[in-house]
């Protein structure tokens, strides 16, 4: 089976051969193509090349001439007439380069007559960096090394090893290989017996060899990389982590590095004859950590093993360490109260040493006699945030963390009723893209108390909550600047407090900053424009602090008038947080103007806001209240001396009526009134058609009345109780009352009566009351039936035979006359009675005819 397969290799080989040199031959068919010195030379040599034609393989007609060419790489680089082209070329390129013979006949197409490869190339260089290593005790020998520079030609590398027991060993490598596996294993039998390698690299332009590398079996022998690594903590502590593992071998020595996830740098612990087991102290408690472990055969000579798989173990958890960073806002309430904000800072890993589930919040009352129980008030939180609001008093804040293991020592902070003295001259202001820089100057006094500096930061629109996001960083107290560059973005508005802690409180200066600014996206919305007389109350919403931009530095107003060429009015407000309001005065009265407002960064002025129309009133007209206040003026200091009072208040006097203030007895218990109080509703029906009658007729016709004057009697003094009746109401069962009881006169006085030809009423104390006490002529109804005859005309109107008045004063009728007649008929009133012509009664005794008598002569005006 051998013996054919060889056969078949062999055929195979020569029917290749021999299609080679038969396509050479038909490439070359019709001439040959020579080089020298060789079709391989070294970068920089110059060769000879020469094409010649075969005889019979030139052109067939002698009429007709032969060109020959030569191509480099397809270029035209030579030609000649003739059957014989020799050209010398330089400057070759390295690597393989093609020349190509073609002849032409009279113009004609060009046909091949030969070619040949140039191949340019280097000398392999010496190989560097020979190595060879075992990987275990039972490994193969793999060598490694560096060939050097590309020689640009087919070069062969043979690795040479001699040793003990007459070992002498070739083998080549791969042309593109980067190591050599010779096959064989060195044996740990004899540790310390040399071996010697050799390198030998050579191409058809030279040959070159390597140093020679002497080692032993301890110096390649590469071990493997232990196992079974596993961490174990006794009594659950980090302070004591022991780690256990399987060297791969006879280890001599180990190396140990480990690091916590979260850092980069590794720590490394070498370990000599460990057997397998080392202890670490002090690992940080409730840290995932990695580990890994290597091993070497030989304490000084040898090669480190590959690192082990990684190990991540987590430490067991501890109560934390350390002190929590608090800090905290007051603000002032009403009632003597204030809400205290507390904020601290998580903790690292490190610190926590476990999962912090919650945090302890003691406020404790700070009492100036030692006799007091000051007040405490503990409380748990899950947040990194708290809010009181107590008393304004003396406080001491102490802030602590608590795991599953115990608790990290409280964080005090001393918040006094009133606050320290805080720092000068805060000023902030952007430092490019780095951040915002913050300058000031140490408070006045004992700057030398003053413990630290601490700078806080929060973007504006936020709010004020405590779980709103808040910044704050420590300084010592040599700084007197600081850059704020953590938690800070450009186009925002950032409210800065810089505070200096003293032992026994905080005292904190504020300012505002931005990183970079732009125009504000949008105008302030008017809310509310209240317009008065010549000035406007004007309120407005805050524009949204994603909309500002920046730092707002103001508010303009514009007023402008609705087709007015005038240019507007400005009004510039320096901005104020929760300022949103303004008063403007200096308006012209009675003008409505168009306002809209506009805000403004460092950058620029924004766009306007909304437009609201605002129109104010008139101014009142001075001149026409001029006249009048001045004569209210002249009469208010004319009367305010009592001489000329006294004059006017005797004029009034002597002006009066006679029968003003004077009592007429009361016919209230009439038997006429009695009579007819029982045609109330059919009087009061009559009274209002007659009216209307009145109205819309002609008028009636004048009745003459007179009135008799008696000369007065002697007023006569009153020796028993007067029983007229006082403010008597007088009303029927189920009947509204339609008389009016009047005001009780005087006696004596003297009673008007209206004219005959218009209703009309006397003014009384304190309303229109209907006289009672009235007159007509002859022409009046007859008295046969006084009851039909009252149904046609008005109560106040009586028969002129009827010579006796009623005596109670109810059964009147009260329909009010029209106020324009009663404006008409007041000026007509006369008295009908002279005074004193009645006299007292006595009391019980009725009101008769025979005591009062009408006279029916004319009547003096």
């Amino acid at each position: 089976m051998a013996y054919a397969a060889g056969v078949y290799s062999v055929t195979l080989i020569l029917f290749i051969t021999w299609l080679l040199m038969k396509a050479e031959i038909e490439v070359c068919k019709k001439g040959v193509v020579t080089v020298s010195p060789a079709r391989t030379v070294l970068f920089g040599s110059t060769i000879n090349i020469s094409c010649s034609l075969k005889p019979k393989e030139g052109c067939s007609h002698p009429s007709n001439f032969q060109k020959l060419t030569f191509y480099q790489n397809r270029l035209r680089v030579h030609s000649q007439k003739s059957h014989l082209l020799t050209m010398q070329v330089s400057n070759l390129r390295l690597g393989t380069t093609v020349f190509v013979c073609k002849v032409s006949c009279g113009g004609h197409v060009e046909s091949q007559v030969c070619g040949a490869d140039i191949s340019v190339g280097v000398t392999p260089e010496q190989p560097q960096n020979l190595s060879c290593s075992q990987l275990g005790e039972h490994g193969n020998v793999v060598c490694t090394w560096n060939k050097g520079r590309d020689t640009h030609l087919y070069t062969v590398h043979i690795l040479q090893l001699t040793g003990p027991n007459n070992l002498d060993l070739e083998k080549q490598r791969a042309p593109y290989g980067d190591d050599l596996d010779l096959g064989i294993s060195l044996s740990p039998a004899s540790p310390e017996a040399n071996y010697t390698a050799k390198v030998v690299a050579s191409n058809s332009l030279g040959n070159s060899s390597s140093l020679p590398l002497v080692f032993s079996f301890m110096d390649i022998v590469k071990p493997l990389p232990p196992s079974d690594i596993r961490a174990d903590f006794p009594n659950l502590s980090a302070n004591l982590c022991t780690l256990q593992w399987q060297d791969q071998g006879p280890a001599v020595l180990n190396r140990l590095q480990f690091r916590p996830v979260h850092e980069n740098a590794w720590k490394t612990v070498h370990i000599t004859n460990s057997g397998g087991r080392y202890d670490l102290y002090n690992l940080k408690p409730f840290t995932e950590y990695e580990f890994q472990i290597s091993s070497k055969l030989h304490s000084v000579k040898g090669r480190w093993s590959d690192w082990s798989k990684l190990l991540r173990t987590q430490t067991p958890k501890e109560e934390p360490v350390g002190m929590l960073d608090v800090w905290h806002m007051v603000d002032d309430l009403e009632g003597g109260l204030r809400n205290i904000s507390l904020f601290w800072k998580n903790m690292s890993v490190s610190e926590a040493r476990g999962n912090i589930l919650r945090y302890q919040v003691t406020i404790r009352e700070v009492t100036r006699n030692s006799s007091d129980v000051p007040h405490t008030l503990e409380n748990f939180t899950s947040h990194t945030h708290f809010a009181v609001v107590l008393p304004q008093k003396d406080y001491a804040v102490a802030v602590s963390a608590v795991n599953s293991e115990g608790s990290s020592s409280p964080s005090w902070t001393f918040i006094p009723r009133q606050p320290r003295e805080a720092p000068r001259n805060v000023l902030a202001k952007p430092q490019g893209t780095d951040g915002i820089r913050v300058t000031w100057e140490p408070p006045h006094g004992a700057a030398t108390l003053v413990k630290e500096y601490l700078v806080e930061w929060r973007a504006l629109g936020t709010g004020n909550s405590p779980s709103s996001p808040i910044n704050w960083g420590r300084l010592p107290t040599v700084n007197m600047s600081t850059v704020i560059s953590e938690h800070v973005r450009p186009h925002l508005c950032y409210q800065i407090r810089l505070c200096a802690l003293w032992g026994d409180g905080a005292g904190c200066a504020r300012t505002w900053a931005d990183l970079t600014s732009k125009e504000p996206l949008t105008g302030p919305r008017v809310q509310n424009a209240t317009a008065g007389k010549g000035t406007a109350s004007v309120t407005w919403d805050e524009i949204p602090a994603q909309e500002q931009m920046g730092c707002l530095l103001h508010y303009k107003i514009y007023l402008q008038e609705p087709r007015s060429q005038s240019p507007s009015h400005i009004f510039e407000i320096p901005y104020e947080v929760a300022n949103t309001s303004r008063l403007i005065r200096g308006l012209r009265p009675g003008v409505t103007y168009v306002l809209w407002m506009t805000a403004s960064t460092a950058a620029g002025e924004g766009p306007r806001g909304n437009e609201r129309e605002l129109s104010l009133e008139d101014a009142p007209n001075w001149n026409i209240l001029a006249v009048p206040i001045a004569v209210a003026l002249i009469a208010v200091g004319i009367f305010s001396r009592p001489r000329v009072r006294a004059k006017v208040m005797s004029v009034f006097s002597a002006l009066q009526p006679q029968w003003y203030n004077q009592e007429i007895p009361d016919p209230a218990n009439s038997i006429w009134a009695k009579k007819y109080s029982l045609m109330e509703d059919e009087m009061q029906l009559h009274f209002e058609s007659l009216s209307n009658n009145w109205t819309n007729s002609e008028e009636p016709e004048t009745l003459e009345v007179k009135e008799v004057l008696q000369k007065p009697a002697p007023t006569l003094q009153e020796t028993h109780p007067s029983c007229w009746p006082r403010n008597q109401e007088l009303h029927e069962p189920g009947r509204e009352s339609w008389l009016q009881v009047p005001k009780p006169f005087e006696a004596g006085a003297e009673y008007g009566v209206s004219h005959p030809s218009t209703p009309g009423s006397h003014r009384a104390d304190k309303g229109q009351v209907a006289d009672p006490y009235r007159a007509m002529g002859s022409g009046g109804p007859k008295a046969e039936d006084p009851g039909s005859h009252l149904r046609d005309i008005p109560v106040v109107y009586l028969p002129a035979n009827i010579d006796y008045l009623p005596s109670n004063l109810d059964y009147l009728p009260s329909t009010a006359p029209d106020p324009l007649e009663d404006s008409e008929l007041q000026g007509l009133s006369f008295s009908i009675f002279p005074k004193g012509s009645f006299h007292p009664l006595p009391c019980g005794e009725k009101l008769t005819l025979d005591r009062v008598k009408i006279d029916p002569g004319p009547i003096a005006h």
